[in-house]
């Protein structure tokens, strides 16, 4: 038998990762040698493993500059529509790899680096992830971004830079302990800071109305320093630009007050200005209402703005003087697409400079304005929706917040009109919430200034309209769409599986990777034994060598034939990890009671990260910690089931674990999780799917069919019934002798012998005030356990509902929830047609 296949020879094999051309590979070492010597000055007898990364990074990126050149002034000559994507989180993860596969460079840098008796695995090792995000909103962002540039679209995302991401978590005795994400400490390769674009950002101040319009005044000004970033896209040539924001103070800030003494003291001051963009606010669908979060929102809006305008202005057709100063023919230009209600300020702000800079009329400003707007829902809870008190507004921005009280004055005299009377309509519709203090509604406010608003998947869509929205609905229904969020297949199937990209690629073709609905040509080979047995091999691969990850870091034995059960995401109530941690217990004591009983093994993985003022979130770590402590010590349980809490869940783990998942948990509560996005991951990697009728789940079991999912649990009707009802946990509690046992193992200290109350708040919680209802699907969520190992069983039946999963992943590529943003939204025109790249002729 012949000797496995290294790692680098199987991905040699691997068309899908573009051809290694002789010329290409030398010239590939050539640049390489050349950055290590004159960008890095470093000699080869000295270089450090980074020093190899970031010459090769620079190497990479010579790649991207001469098409990010020529795409850039292929719009100004063009003069297209333009889209600007505005969000304060982009959760890009690592670039190297990504751009290699944009570009189809893969295979040849591999060669280039092998040749040069380098691991190419260990240099992109060396990369850190910009962890500009904290879930779903943000990593949603970057897969927009990427499917934007390989849809061909004038795209631009705009954000803040922060010094600081989502912090790293370290477990400490079970416990989540946060460090500080100093990702910038040696440098980011492939950014480029544009000083010459440099604005000025105000606050403060007052304001003055004169004859001749209003001024705002005696201001603080801070000055936003821009970042760019090129966003390739596929194969096409195209690379769009990510501009992110970063705060400095103006050389005079605090120092003409200096002769007083205190120079150094402003110097120093510099830093308080600065700190806007210091720190990403962990906190995933969460509001907290601090100056330094509005600042922030203001910030990115100011500065994004400016750049729209000047850019609207100064685009060539065939001129080279300023063309455009009609601000009236704005929307045929540009649109602004509000990522949540973060970017709100965005409306007031283009309401400012039209009626006070512009001076142009209210109804001419606000015309344009919500024709360039528009808003993405991302949440129904209402501890995320964003209410500014009035008096921060009032100190901080004082003339934005009389631009919102004047759209609030027009918007509430437009219902009045509606609805002769209903007082009650115009306090529940207003975007000033009245009470003890004032607060904006910054969702309203979205909602009355944008000519689109959507939510992120059908059912959420659906509840928005019907409930949380209603009233808005009733007076504009053609206002309200769905837009069903998707994954880049490039980064969640091409760049992180390879060898799954490969089998599929061997039996339809490599078309799919750019028009992802072509996987449902799958389906007729769904009985065919060879693709069966290729698809179990390369998930095996996958959880082999993620196993051998495991097993290093955490020191326990994983069984790579076991069901891996992967629980990722945020920590949070609604998500349910804590119904996981009660079929983990219910497993533990049934193998206990019965242990010559043939189970299926199982390896249980749940990761995520808590927002560090969660407390409760905080203890469900701790929880799922302390269960693994008992069940991994158990030798009577031995290799049947293993609990792995995984530290430090951020997207380059996800690009690892998600290609070894056997079984994807998606078990919210139904009604509570928007869409969601992972859950499209795992059905495209090969994983199945147990979860709730809630958010995407609902899309993805009508794609595959619903016998190709584990579907379990309360619908949303189901809930709201048990709503009406009133929902008794100790009716579950006293019914379920199985759920009795748990949640008395777990309050009598069973899983924390040393601190038998340590987990008193969470058995509390459950029993007496638990709104996401975790006993109601406890019972139909271990019977559907136990249909998934059944099926585990069957190695055979299992793959072939894999295969139907992959075939039903088409819908949800981002490349199909971008053309629909590009034709309902934004009144744009996809393209899949490549541009001329650099060393071509024009």
């Amino acid at each position: 038998m012949s000797k496995p296949l290294t790692d680098q020879e199987k991905r040699k094999q691997i068309s899908v990762r573009g051809l290694a051309g002789v010329e290409n590979v030398a010239d590939l070492k050539t640049n390489f040698n050349r950055h290590l010597h004159f960008t890095l000055v470093k000699d080869r007898n000295v270089a450090t493993k980074r020093d190899y990364y970031f010459a090769l990074a620079h190497t990479v990126r010579d790649h991207l500059v001469g098409r990010w050149i020529r795409t850039q002034q292929h719009y100004y000559e063009k003069d297209p529509k333009r889209v600007y994507y505005l969000s304060l989180e982009f959760y890009m993860g690592r670039t190297l790899q990504n751009t290699m596969v944009n570009l189809a460079l893969e295979n040849a840098c591999d060669e280039a680096i092998y040749q040069l008796g380098l691991d190419m695995e260990e240099l992109q090792d060396m990369e850190e992830d910009a962890g500009l995000g904290n879930g779903g909103l943000g990593r949603l962002a970057a897969c927009f971004l990427d499917s934007m540039a390989t849809l061909g679209l004038a795209a631009y995302g705009y954000g803040i830079r922060y010094e600081f991401g989502i912090f790293n978590q370290k477990i400490v005795k079970g416990w989540q302990v946060e460090e500080a994400d100093d990702w910038l400490r040696y440098g980011n390769p492939w950014e480029k800071a544009r000083p010459e674009y440099m604005r000025p950002v105000h606050f403060y101040g007052r304001v003055e109305h004169h004859p001749d319009g209003v001024k705002w005044v005696d201001t603080q000004v801070i000055l936003a320093l821009p970042y760019d970033t090129p966003v390739p896209g596929y194969r096409n040539n195209i690379v769009n630009t990510m501009r992110l924001w970063s705060a400095k103070a103006p050389c005079e800030f605090h120092l003409k007050d200096f002769n007083v003494g205190g120079y150094i003291q402003a110097v120093l001051d510099k830093n308080l200005a600065e700190n806007i963009s210091r720190v990403l606010y962990p906190n995933d669908n969460f509001f907290e209402g601090k100056e330094l979060r509005l600042k922030q929102e203001y910030f990115v809006v100011a500065a994004t703005l400016q750049d729209i305008i000047r850019r609207f202005k100064a685009s060539k057709f065939g001129s080279t003087e300023v063309v455009r100063m009609d601000l009236t023919t704005l929307p045929d230009k540009v649109a602004i697409q509000l990522n949540d209600t973060h970017p709100a300020m965005a409306i007031p702000e283009l309401m400012r400079i039209l009626i006070d800079d512009e001076k142009l009329t209210w109804e001419t400003a606000w015309d344009i304005t919500v024709r360039t707007c528009a808003y993405t829902n991302h949440t129904v809870l209402p501890e995320a929706l964003e209410r500014w008190p009035v008096d921060l507004f009032q100190n901080l921005l004082p003339r934005h917040l009389e631009i919102i009280y004047e759209i609030n004055r027009r918007h509430l005299e437009r219902i009045s009109a509606l609805y002769p009377g209903d007082h009650d309509r115009l306090r529940r519709m207003s975007l000033i919430e009245e009470g003890s203090q004032k607060k904006i509604n910054m969702a309203h406010l979205c909602i009355v200034g944008s000519h689109a608003v959507n939510g992120v998947a059908q059912i959420h869509s659906d509840i928005i309209k019907d409930t949380v929205f209603k009233d808005f609905y009733d007076v504009d229904p053609q206002k309200f769409q769905n837009k069903t969020n998707g994954i880049t297949p490039r980064r969640w199937l091409v760049m992180c599986n390879p060898g799954l990209a490969e089998v599929i690629a061997e039996r339809i073709g490599e078309d799919y990777i750019q028009d992802l609905g072509q996987l449902k040509k799958l389906l007729k080979f769904v009985d065919d034994d060879a693709l069966i047995r290729d698809i179990a091999k390369v998930k095996q691969e996958n959880k082999m060598k993620f196993a051998v990850q495991l097993e290093e870091q955490y020191k326990v034995k994983i069984n790579p034939n076991s069901l891996f059960d992967v629980h990722v995401k945020r920590i949070h109530e609604y998500k349910r990890q804590l119904l996981n941690c009660l079929h983990i217990i219910t497993l533990y004591n049934l193998i206990k009671k019965e242990p010559n009983k043939a189970w299926t093994p199982r390896t249980i993985m749940i990761g995520g990260k808590a927002a560090p003022g969660y407390h409760t979130a905080k203890m469900i770590i701790k929880l799922i910690t302390a269960i693994g402590e008992v069940v991994n010590n158990d030798s009577v349980v031995g290799d049947r089931l293993k609990v792995i809490f995984l530290e430090n869940y951020r997207v380059t783990l996800a690009e690892k674990v998600i290609p070894a998942a056997d079984l994807s948990e998606q078990i919210s509560t139904a009604g509570t999780e928007a869409s969601g996005t992972g859950n499209m991951k795992f059905m495209l990697n090969g994983a199945l799917t147990i979860g709730t009728m809630d958010g995407a789940n609902v899309e993805m079991a009508e794609e595959a069919g619903e016998e190709n999912l584990f579907i379990f649990g309360m619908r949303v009707k189901d809930v709201e019934a048990l709503d009406k009802k009133g929902y008794d946990a100790m009716e579950y509690y006293n019914r379920i002798p199985e759920l009795k046992q748990a949640m008395d193992q777990i309050s009598e200290g069973f899983f924390s012998p040393g601190e038998p109350d340590q987990f008193k708040d969470i058995v509390n919680m459950l029993m007496h005030h638990d709104r996401f209802k975790v006993f109601a699907d406890y019972e139909d969520y271990i019977k559907c356990q136990q249909k998934v190992s059944a099926l585990y069983k069957n190695p055979k039946e299992w793959t072939k509902m894999v295969i139907h999963n992959i075939a039903g992943c088409g819908k949800f590529s981002s490349d199909r929830t971008i053309s629909q943003y590009a034709r309902e939204i934004w009144g744009m025109e996809p393209s899949l047609e490549k541009i001329a790249a650099p060393d071509d002729p024009r």
